[in-house]
């Protein structure tokens, strides 16, 4: 008994040590991706069908192989009239093989191995999807990594004033009003370095959750110094985005694969009215407790075997066959109306996700532009409030205003590297924030 839990815990604690050795020290977005593509749930669930798939394709495989059975039966009875009870034994073996069925059986084993293409693109598209939502999380997690340092900086430089204002109404160069605003931006700013931590922490929880990691576990993310390179990188023209996505997208590939499936059930619809020919065999045996013969004799006399081809001939079927066809044949042009609905989808997704990235990239250049003039602006005010040449109000109004633009900035920065590396998704372009 000592000598199991002692089995179990080392166990325990094995599976514990490879779990550690499998995470990170420190998680990049290149970390986080490979983390969740071996360990996301979805994704194992569709590795998971995509097996049932191969084992299906087996199954229809070895439906052209023959079938073998065997029986056997045992029965005793008994009458009153007699004298005594009758047993009887009987043996058999039974087997057939379908010779000819129109090519159906072999028109399911290619549509099976088309089933395990689909099978495969939607692990594709499950690891895309969390690529995706990783990468939309990891850019909201620098941006409120980033959005926590400006407001501390904020806060520092409100201190600053504050107290500084404090000495100043001692002195009498400022009113008790003008400290009074000075306090209350002070405030202000700290309440919103408390939603911007609130916020990271937000974010990564939902960074964990994704990982399937527990939520009392700490992660270090890794902030990469990004610069213009990054954020303004030329897109290239939509429409070779485009093309190269409907060669590479999981989703095309699939929508092509079921017109293949489609046009297989079609043609197994046709073969339906064929004839379809089976070629049978069997062999049995017996033996019976009231004749006088020994077991040997009895089984070696009663054997017998036969083997025998037989013909199905579809004459009449209630219009069932022909039901089959036109369904089919419906359902191969839904099919290819489904792709081309994909198509469309996945043209407007593109679409969408470019002309969010060029605004992305226009307005980072205009905050740019915009926070620099007000750094300067705010520089001189401050430097004339100082003096006593400006009041505490426009001091504070050029504040926020450079405030304003850091924030525009910061987002126009991060859903620019957000949308570009969406668009590597589109084209199979492996994703990186550096």
């Amino acid at each position: 008994m000592k000598a199991r839990i002692l089995l179990i815990i080392t166990f325990i604690f094995a599976t514990l040590v490879v779990q550690a050795q499998d995470k990170p020290a420190k998680w990049d977005l290149s970390a986080c991706i490979d983390y969740a593509l071996k360990n996301n749930i979805q994704i194992q669930k569709a590795k998971i069908s995509q097996e049932s798939n191969l084992i299906t394709t087996q199954q229809a495989k070895a439906s052209l192989l023959p079938n073998l059975s065997a029986s056997i039966s045992q029965n005793a009875s008994y009458s009153p009239a007699g004298s005594l009870g009758t047993y009887t034994g009987n043996y058999g073996i039974s087997s057939s093989m379908t010779l000819f069925d129109g090519g159906k059986t072999l028109k399911n084993i290619e549509q099976q191995k088309l089933q395990e293409e689909i099978g495969k693109y939607s692990i594709i598209s499950s690891e895309k999807s969390i690529q995706t939502s990783i990468l939309q999380i990891y850019a909201k997690i620098l941006y409120a990594d980033e959005a926590v340092k400006v407001y501390e900086e904020t806060v520092k430089a409100s201190e600053y004033q504050f107290n500084r204002g404090k000495n100043l109404l001692r002195a009498g160069s400022i009113s008790q009003s003008d400290l009074a605003q000075l306090e209350s931006q002070l405030s202000s700013d700290k309440y919103q370095l408390v939603v911007a931590q609130n916020t990271h922490s937000s974010a990564l929880l939902e960074l964990k959750q994704l990982l399937e990691l527990n939520s009392g576990e700490n992660i270090e993310i890794v902030i990469p110094e990004l610069t213009n390179v990054n954020i303004l990188k030329p897109l290239g023209s939509l429409q070779s985005i485009y093309e190269t996505a409907l060669n590479v997208m999981p989703q095309i590939k699939s929508a092509n694969v079921d017109i293949q499936i489609s046009e297989l059930t079609t043609s197994k619809a046709k073969a339906a009215f064929l004839p379809k020919i089976n070629l049978n065999g069997s062999a049995s045996t017996g033996h019976t407790s009231i004749s006088s013969d020994n077991l040997g004799s009895q089984l070696n006399d009663g054997f017998n075997a036969g083997v025998g081809v037989s013909v199905s001939i579809p004459i009449f079927t209630n219009r069932e066959n022909k039901s089959t066809l036109e369904k089919a044949r419906l359902s191969e042009k839904t099919a290819k109306l489904d792709k081309l609905d994909t198509e469309k989808s996945l043209l407007k997704e593109i679409e969408s996700v470019y002309q969010d990235a060029l605004s992305a990239q226009s307005q980072y250049m205009a905050a740019l532009e915009k926070v620099k003039a007000l750094e300067t602006s705010y520089n001189l005010i401050e430097q004339q409030y100082n003096l006593g040449m400006k009041n505490t109000l426009e001091l504070l109004t050029e504040k926020n205003n450079l405030l304003s633009a850091k924030q525009s900035m910061m987002q126009a920065k991060y859903l620019s590297i957000m949308d570009i590396q969406i668009l590597n998704l589109y084209q199979d372009i492996p994703v990186e924030i550096k």
